[in-house]
């Protein structure tokens, strides 16, 4: 919303989530947007042995939560138009880049002139993957450890909650939209 205010620009939201590999929710095999592309790691999926069945399975979990915050946070509103137009897609940190892989490939289906990634740290892997989906991959810092985890660039760090999200996006809307 801080991006959006400074270049007085329109917000949207894309709700996109990973995938969690069975036994091991921390981790994802893949990842789903609020429009059903599903981006997955093909590597990833074949090196462990996923099923078709395990894939559908857990997908099908993603999506019933996709559709949960999307009505929640988004309710009947149309998606912002892109087509011709710089779209900058913000996330708190980026450590596989799964999620945002399938973020990009979401918005590119509606035909943005250009198309940026930012985020405050990311990890090299997943700048490195980005680059190929993005025309701009913006980072305040890249972490070249082997274990990346985004909470550890911050100080304080947690998953805001859905009144959190529906208080920030009030604020937003009472400033930014005109009023009827």
């Amino acid at each position: 919303m801080e991006v959006a205010s400074a270049l007085k620009v329109e917000l949207d939201l894309i709700i996109c989530r990973k995938i969690p590999m069975p036994l091991n929710p921390e981790a994802g095999f893949g990842a789903i947007a609020d429009d059903g592309t599903i981006f997955l790691n093909e590597e990833l999926v074949k090196r462990i042995g996923l099923s078709r069945q395990q894939i559908d399975y857990e997908a099908s979990k993603v999506r019933a939560e996709i559709k949960r915050r999307s009505l929640l946070y988004k309710g009947d509103r149309p998606l912002a138009r892109v087509i011709d137009r710089t779209v900058i897609i913000i996330d708190d940190g980026l450590a596989s880049g799964i999620t945002m892989m399938a973020a990009v490939e979401s918005v590119r289906h509606r035909r943005p002139r250009e198309m940026v990634v930012a985020a405050p740290c990311a990890s090299a892997i997943a700048v490195k993957q980005l680059e190929r989906v993005a025309d701009k991959v913006v980072t305040c810092t890249t972490g070249y450890m082997p274990r990346f985890a985004v909470a550890d660039f911050y100080r304080q760090w947690y998953d805001p909650s859905d009144e959190e999200v529906l208080r920030y996006l009030n604020q937003w809307r009472m400033r930014h939209l005109p009023q009827k």
